[in-house]
């Protein structure tokens, strides 16, 4: 697997995906997603464009198993959330129908960032 080019592809689609809610909430002029809008924008595209492209400049980093825990990790947390976060605004969900999955996101996203971290210190 090439970590690198799987953060690359997977933050575009996750762009794609928040300009077409911006696009939806310019047009509606209902802006009730626009905290969906950010996380996807950021914790999609702008994070996973920077580990993208950190994996691919210090290929060190990306040829270590500390890169697949954190790929993984952020994949499966950002996923979980974001769309539990665009269910909660839309009104689908409860706040409480979130627990404990959303808490439980979220620890795999601060998890695989700590392992980022790791994967700097120990290979960069």
């Amino acid at each position: 697997m090439n970590i690198s080019k799987a953060f690359l592809v997977i933050a575009v689609l996750y762009l794609l995906v928040g300009i077409a809610i911006g696009m939806h909430m310019g047009a509606s002029g209902d802006h009730t997603l626009s905290a969906a809008h950010a996380h996807i924008n950021l914790l999609g595209f702008t994070l996973m464009t920077i580990f993208g492209l950190a994996y691919r400049v210090i290929p060190a980093m990306a040829d270590s198993i500390l890169a697949k825990a954190h790929f993984w990790l952020h994949q499966i947390g950002a996923f979980i959330l974001l769309v539990m976060l665009v269910l909660l605004l839309s009104g689908s969900i409860t706040e409480a129908a979130m627990f404990p999955l959303a808490p439980l996101a979220e620890l795999a996203i601060w998890v695989g960032a700590a392992v980022f971290g790791l994967n700097v210190l120990k290979n960069a």
